[in-house]
């Protein structure tokens, strides 16, 4: 990778595996990161919130720990951000049961970006607190077993947590690693296999199928957001001209996932494609900035899992 590459993949991140175990039979959403992102919130709120949840006239707004931990800051922000949308972590859960009987086994994976990094203890503590009140609609309620880093290194054992076993990482180094996994050869074919929803604009229109423009845009876009979010300068990078990936094939279908936000008190419905491409031709620097999404995921809704994609040969 050229200098200027590795200078905007210098975004650091943790990433976490859970293990909770169910303490009794329980039915659970399908869809369980948006259940997770949407527990943990309440749970925070119920903890922090001093405003009866009226955040956006609230005069503690900027020293409130809910708003730190799931909408932290830009340092600077970009033009193009204008909803509240987090850009701090992202949930992964793949896990589609939605029923579980008492000690079976849930997992699933929370990353998080730099500043935000430092409120581990706040999605632990909320977690924890989620687990005793229940999750979904018939609370279903849980405990922390497992906490795991990218080493398999436990961070929890025996309800002690050890710090010195979180590890900050970096999205460069994960993007090397995967360019030695992967490499890039001339008429290589790769596919990209979409295990969460994605949403993605382009030309003002949500895309209905799979691209490559509009998704190496889309993964640019969001290293550059995480790059605004850790105040690191790379913005000239940003008007360089891309090459792009030529489109083999494509199987995309719709899919929607409802949530409820508790802050708000209204249901709504997150929805997106999922499926694969194949696709070749793919430049060693373009290919790149597609494994780096691999891991800080792209388009919309990404806090709620949205937008998680890996990329075989």
């Amino acid at each position: 990778m050229n200098s200027e590459l590795e200078t905007i993949l210098n975004i650091r991140y943790v990433k976490l595996h859970f293990t909770l175990a169910f303490t009794e039979a329980v039915r659970m959403p399908r869809h369980k990161s948006s259940a997770l992102r949407g527990g943990i919130g309440e749970m925070l709120l119920r903890a922090n919130c001093i405003r009866d949840r009226e955040c956006e006239l609230c005069d503690f707004r900027r020293e409130c720990l809910v708003q730190r931990t799931l909408y932290s800051q830009f340092d600077r922000k970009p033009d193009f951000v204008t909803s509240g949308e987090s850009i701090g972590y992202v949930l992964e859960c793949e896990d589609t049961r939605e029923y579980f009987e008492s000690g079976e086994l849930l997992e699933f994976s929370l990353v998080l970006f730099g500043k935000t990094i430092v409120y581990f203890n706040q999605f632990l503590q909320a977690l924890h607190q989620l687990g005793a009140y229940g999750i979904g609609k018939d609370r279903a309620r849980f405990k922390i077993v497992s906490i795991a880093n990218t080493r398999n290194q436990q961070i929890l054992e025996k309800n002690n947590i050890y710090m010195e076993r979180y590890q900050v990482e970096c999205v460069r180094d994960y993007v090397r690693q995967r360019l030695a996994q992967l490499g890039t050869s001339e008429g290589a074919v790769y596919t990209m296999h979409f295990m969460t929803p994605l949403t993605v604009k382009y030309h003002g229109e949500f895309v209905q199928e799979f691209q490559t423009e509009p998704i190496l845009l889309a993964a640019m876009r969001r290293i550059y957001m995480l790059d605004c979010f850790e105040n690191i300068d790379g913005e000239s990078y940003y008007r360089k001209e891309l090459n792009i990936p030529r489109r083999l094939e494509q199987r995309a279908f719709s899919c929607s996932v409802p949530r409820v936000s508790f802050r708000k008190n209204k249901k709504m419905v997150l929805k997106g494609i999922r499926g694969q491409m194949t696709f070749t031709e793919a430049f060693e620097e373009e290919f790149a900035l597609l494994l780096a999404g691999e891991l800080v995921h792209i388009g919309k809704h990404t806090s709620f899992g949205f937008g998680k994609y890996r990329i075989t040969k």
